[in-house]
């Protein structure tokens, strides 16, 4: 009998949690199942998600963006089957590929100043890459990076993350390390003084938080870590393609990059890719001679299927103009979502840029509110964005989440084809969730003892 994989998926439908409750993380099956997002996905499409009950869902979490240019995008599924039946020879290793060819001159038409580039699988590899070739073309080791950053999870990338959430238990970690404020130039300044600095390593808006910078940040960054000798890495891998309203964050700005970090939304969602753009002296300097041609790489990295992918996403962002849709979108969500700031005491903030959005809660004033306020924080720091969360998946079918560990902010990550339908859906829901937060008592302040009931058991337990 022949292998058919959905017949192999329609037999075991229903079966998911418990296969990885019992074979991969069963600490994240508890989570889903504590909050309610325990659903069984049966199709996706564009920004939606649809179960096995026929519920449409808002997904403003497009994979932490991998979706940008939304799910199952037919131009990405048509390349890929095309590479598919085309019978391609696929990463032969004494050759090179036309693929990964015209995915760099893609790339690089898109990023003035960028010469050379580096595939390879992920984010984090990205990271782990633009480490060595800093090192390489400096001969210098320390790194630099900001607190609240995050570049990834693997050893290289993890010595390099703001949080220690992240690193705990890890240790130790690469040495000649440093972590600085971020958005503060003296810091970095002083940090470059000792001409010992490799790269500065720096997200232009940071994920966990979405914390922008100030007007002046990057430029400055550069012009410091090239008068002390050092590179900047901009990590523009959740950044980048499109998010922000432009092709880079860092169009905005006036900004000498030395290396650029891509990935999430150039895979279009089907297979993994990293990118590392930058300058040819800096590759020259590792690649210098053709015994070291092969000193560092990646033996999937510039697999026909993912470059396929990459090349999809590239036309598809120009021929659905979907950076400029970001842009647009993104302008009006924030200013309908920070309207809801007057009218409601524990919406602090709203912050973004393009489709990367925050919104950050506070304690509120009134006694009732503060007294709930106070029993959730002796629980778990920043529980009360699960009672926003939770509501806007169960009542209103949108999937978001809380920004960071012990965060008060709740990030929107949508997918760029957002619609003028799915706009109204947002606003809507979040003023009918925070109006609701606002109120005590209340369904979603049962839920919030429900939850800071099952937090202080776990933590007991």
């Amino acid at each position: 009998m022949s292998f058919a994989i959905l017949d192999e998926l329609a037999a075991r439908a229903g079966e998911k949690f418990a296969l990885h409750d019992r074979y991969l993380n069963p600490q994240m099956v508890r989570v889903l199942k504590t909050i309610g997002f325990d659903r069984h996905y049966t199709r996706a499409e564009g920004a939606y998600l649809f179960d096995q009950a026929g519920r449409r869902t808002l997904d403003l979490l497009s994979g932490f963006g991998v979706f940008a240019i939304g799910r199952n995008h037919p131009t990405v599924k048509r390349a890929l089957a095309d590479v598919l039946a085309a019978d391609l020879p696929n990463l032969v290793q004494m050759d090179v590929s036309p693929l990964a060819g015209l995915l760099a001159e893609r790339l690089l038409s898109q990023l003035p100043g960028q010469e050379r580039v580096f595939f390879c699988n992920s984010g984090t590899e990205a990271v782990e890459a633009a480490i060595k070739l800093a090192r390489a073309a400096t001969r210098r080791a320390k790194l630099i990076f900001c607190e609240h950053a995050f570049h990834g999870l693997t050893m290289g990338a993890l010595s390099l993350n703001g949080d220690p959430t992240f690193r705990e238990g890890f240790g130790p970690l690469l040495p000649d390390t440093a972590r600085i404020p971020w958005n503060d130039l003296p810091a970095l300044e002083a940090a470059l003084r000792g001409g010992d600095v490799a790269a500065f390593f720096v997200e232009p808006i940071q994920g966990k938080g979405v914390n922008l910078p100030a007007d002046d940040y990057l430029a400055e960054a550069a012009r410091l870590c090239h008068r002390h000798g050092a590179l900047l890495v901009v990590d523009e891998v959740q950044t980048g393609l499109g998010r922000t309203g432009r092709f880079l964050a860092t169009d905005t700005e006036k900004v000498d990059v030395d290396l650029v970090l891509l990935a999430k939304t150039l895979s279009g969602g089907y297979v993994p890719v990293g990118a590392v753009a930058g300058k040819r002296w800096i590759f020259d300097k590792t690649f210098d001679r053709m015994d070291r041609a092969v000193v560092h790489g990646s033996t999937f990295g510039k697999n026909d299927l993912a470059m396929a992918a990459g090349l999809a996403v590239l036309a598809v962002l120009e021929e659905e103009r979907l950076i400029e849709n970001a842009a647009r979108r993104g302008e009006s969500l924030l200013r309908r979502l920070r309207a809801l700031m007057s009218r409601y005491e524990m919406l602090v903030d709203v912050r973004g840029r393009g489709l990367m959005i925050a919104l950050e809660f506070g304690p509120p004033r009134s006694l009732a509110l503060r007294a709930a306020w106070a029993l959730l924080e002796k629980a778990t720091k920043g529980l009360f964005c699960q009672m926003v969360t939770i509501p806007l998946f169960t009542r209103h079918q949108i999937l978001t989440q809380v920004a960071g560990h012990e965060m008060y902010v709740i990030k929107l990550l949508p997918p760029l084809c957002l619609s003028q339908e799915d706009e109204d859906w947002i606003v809507r829901a979040f003023d009918e969730v925070i109006a609701d937060c606002h109120k005590f008592p209340n369904a979603i302040w049962d839920l919030a003892t429900t939850l800071t009931g099952n937090t202080l058991r776990s933590s007991a337990g």
